[in-house]
């Protein structure tokens, strides 16, 4: 039985359970500047080129989560370019400059944080290429390096991106996926456990018993867990924010094998014919389904 997840595994979109359905689908659309993909009833897909990144489904009834409970830290949006992350960043510094929190150049990368309107973590972010990332005992080298967000955007904005961003038109904005998805946790042991002895992804970066960074296929990180606001926290109860992340396998064959090997840990795995949820231990719900 394969004890890794396949190397072409990805992410998929984000599911939040929302308070405020029209000002989340205008903040992820107008700011974020991502395309709304589909609108039913109390549900809003919004993503790029048809792929699913941020889904919102209404749930007026929920309340907001403690800041201290385990969820959602943020949801990492990854731009196929410094020109379109430049022209994401200079969209919601003009349409929504008070949800800005901070940057860092991350050695792998540079990133721009945001907080959406009901309080969830968005990171905006590009890669460096791969051959520029450096690798020492199997863990790859990340730091958080002072990233000046003005010089980001004299440097890489240009014209076509700004143009674009004023006349809201994202068709040339390039093209953008969920790159990764950091969790809040009760503790980095059992996360470990979870995602790493259990899931199947590899650890590729640690911070003591704070953080844990977890990919397939020698990606920097798919997820991260992380205790900083939140030690010691037990089990979700249903609230407003994170409602599931989405992980991408190959294939049917990828998707099996990931169900036998969580039934055999003991995880429950809820198939509904299309796809396969479980929950960690902090009732974070994780969906797998298959990238066809």
């Amino acid at each position: 039985m394969p004890e890794l997840l396949s190397a072409d595994t990805s992410m998929g979109a984000v599911t939040l359970l929302v308070a405020d359905l029209d000002a989340m689908t205008a903040y992820y659309r107008d700011a974020v500047t991502l395309s709304v993909l589909a609108a039913e009833g109390g549900r809003v897909i919004l993503g790029r080129d048809a792929t699913p990144i941020v889904i919102l489904e209404y749930a007026p009834e929920l309340r907001h989560a403690s800041p201290h409970d385990a969820g959602l830290f943020h949801t990492a949006i990854l731009f196929d370019s410094e020109e379109t992350l430049a022209a994401a960043v200079y969209s919601v510094a003009s349409r929504a400059p008070g949800t800005f929190t901070g940057s860092a150049d991350h050695l792998v990368s540079k990133a721009f944080y945001f907080t959406d309107p009901e309080g969830n973590g968005v990171e905006l972010y590009w890669d460096r290429d791969r051959s520029q990332w450096s690798w020492v005992h199997g863990r790859v080298e990340m730091a958080s390096l002072y990233l000046d967000p003005n010089a980001f955007l004299g440097e890489s904005l240009t014209e076509r991106a700004t143009a674009s961003v004023e006349a809201g038109d994202d068709s040339r904005l390039g093209t953008a996926v969920v790159g990764h998805v950091h969790l809040s946790v009760g503790d980095v042991a059992s996360a470990r456990s979870f995602y790493v002895d259990k899931l199947g992804f590899e650890a590729t970066a640690e911070l003591g018993d704070q953080a844990l960074f977890v990919s397939a296929g020698g990606y920097h990180h798919h997820m991260a867990m992380n205790t900083w606001n939140s030690r010691g926290a037990g089990r979700r109860r249903l609230a407003l924010g994170l409602g599931q992340v989405e992980i991408r396998v190959p294939g049917a064959d990828d998707l099996g094998e990931l169900t036998e090997r969580m039934r055999h840990y003991g995880i429950e795995a809820r198939d509904d014919g299309r796809s396969v949820a479980f929950d960690d231990p902090w009732a974070n719900t994780v969906r797998a389904v298959t990238g066809s």
